[in-house]
Formats: structure tokens, C-alpha cells, sequence
């Protein structure tokens, strides 16, 4: 019984180290953002806003062009999701599904990318962009975010459709329907699951890019949230308020998505992690 409970508790106690760990920097930003400022700068920290106060997120609000980069960034986010899932969709069950020469190959290219850092990639990318006479445009940032995400997303939703009994589509098949209507009547509603989950990570990536956007699109009007965020900072010091009411405006989209799509993207990554 003694080894039984301790066997019980280090885990227990570890994972809410652990929770602690990762939930008090969401915590602080939040509280912070609600702090009037002498709360804020004081040497003793206030662990509750007694006194709490709009004012920050005011600020952040009213910032410039506030709610034109809000809108590229929903704009261009949703369009990558879109994007992404519809080629990844088409890709997935091809690799899953048929057998041809390259497969293998083209497994690999798409890990490869996956494990490739786009940083590395800015310079490329901004000469393409600047040739092309795209600079300050969202067109092709919606390009590069969606190819960012394509090879997770691809590699997913291969796992999540070859889960999928091959006998469910020949029985609709033999029942009448086409390939097509096969897959979208039947195999298509199995799969929310696996593309909850990478919605989710496609939207946590393109929501949260910074570089690519710094280098493409330099026009006020014609950046993301991430570029609001930077711009709280300034040479006589930093609006530590405002800063953290933005990235608690910022979060806030990200964790509601995650709340409502929590254990569809948890089973999805999970099956299409061991399947196929």
C-alpha cells in the first residue's frame, strides 16, 4: 500500500509543479494587464489586482491601426487554416490510401520541411516577395504561412485517415457511391478529430509569426497582431500595462480555440501520431 500511494503521489505532485510552472506566466500577464501602473512598477509585487483598471487595455485598443492588423491577421490565419487543410486533405489520403512510386519520398520531403526552421528561409523569401512586386501585401503571406503549416498538417491527417478502415469505404462503394461520395459520406465525418487538431496547431503558428511578417510587410496598415505588440516598446522604456493588456487581447483568441477544441485536437494528434 505504501508503494502504491507513493507511486500516486510523485506523479501527481510533479504534474501540478508542473501546471503551476506553465500557468503562472498566463496568470501575471493577466494580472498585470488589470493593474493600475504604481501597482505595476512598485518593488513589492501585488499577486491580486485589488485595484484593478481598465486603463491598459484602453490603450492597447486605441493603439494605431489596431483594428486593421486585427483584421489581417483573422484574414490571413483563417485563409492558411483553409489552405492548408484542403491541399493536406487531398495530400493525406493519397500517401494513406494509394500505393505509388515516391511515396516514401514524399513522406520524407514533407518531415523534412516540417523540421526546417523558416527563419533561415526570410532573406529567399523576401527577394522572392519584392520581385514579384508583393511587398506590403497579405497574398504572400497567406502563401508562406499555409506552406508552414502544410507538412504537420499533412503528416496528421495521413496517420488519422489510414485509422480508418479501408472495408467502410468499398461497403459504400458496393452500396452505390463513388470514391468520392465514399469519402466525403463516410470517411470525411471521421476524421473532425484529426482536423480539429491541426486547425488548431495551423492557427497557433500563423497567429503567432513575427519575422516574416517584420520583413514583408513594414507598411503600418499592412501588418499582423505580432507587429502591434512590438510597439509598446520604445526608446524611453517600456508601457508594461498596455504590453501586457495587448498580449492578453492577443492570447485570448488562442485560448479560446484551444478551450473549445481541447479533447478533439488531443485524440486527433494522439491517433494520427501512432496510425499508418
Amino acid at each position: 500500500m505504501k508503494h502504491s500511494l507513493a507511486g500516486r503521489i510523485w506523479p501527481n505532485a510533479t504534474a501540478i509543479v508542473l501546471a503551476i510552472g506553465f500557468v503562472f506566466p498566463v496568470y501575471w500577464m493577466f494580472n498585470t494587464a488589470f493593474k493600475p501602473t504604481q501597482d505595476i512598477i512598485t518593488e513589492d509585487p501585488v499577486w491580486l489586482p485589488f485595484r484593478g483598471t481598465l486603463t491598459h487595455f484602453a490603450t492597447a485598443v486605441n493603439a494605431p491601426n489596431f483594428w486593421t492588423l486585427a483584421g489581417n491577421s483573422i484574414l490571413v490565419t483563417v485563409l492558411a487554416v483553409g489552405l492548408s487543410l484542403l491541399i493536406a486533405l487531398c495530400g493525406a489520403f493519397a500517401v494513406a490510401r494509394m500505393r505509388f512510386k515516391g511515396r516514401k519520398g514524399v513522406l520524407l520531403t514533407f518531415m523534412v520541411a516540417q523540421m526546417a526552421p523558416w527563419e533561415v528561409m526570410v532573406i529567399a523569401n523576401y527577394m522572392i516577395v519584392r520581385d514579384a512586386d508583393l511587398l506590403n501585401s497579405l497574398l504572400p503571406l497567406t502563401c508562406f504561412y499555409t506552406l508552414m503549416v502544410l507538412p504537420f498538417t499533412l503528416l496528421t491527417l495521413r496517420g488519422y485517415v489510414a485509422a480508418v478502415p479501408k472495408e467502410l469505404e468499398e461497403s459504400a462503394m458496393v452500396d452505390g457511391c463513388s470514391r468520392r461520395q465514399a469519402f466525403t459520406k463516410v470517411v470525411f465525418p471521421l476524421l473532425a478529430p484529426g482536423l480539429m487538431a491541426t486547425s488548431l496547431f495551423g492557427f497557433i503558428t500563423a497567429w503567432n509569426e513575427f519575422p516574416l511578417v517584420l520583413v514583408l510587410n513594414k507598411e503600418p496598415e499592412a501588418g499582423t497582431l505580432p507587429l502591434w505588440l512590438s510597439q509598446f516598446q520604445s526608446q524611453f522604456g517600456d508601457d508594461w500595462g498596455a504590453t501586457m493588456a495587448a498580449a492578453s487581447i492577443f492570447a485570448v483568441p488562442i485560448l479560446v480555440l484551444f478551450l473549445f477544441l481541447q479533447r478533439k485536437a488531443v485524440g486527433g494528434l494522439t491517433s494520427g501520431a501512432v496510425k499508418g
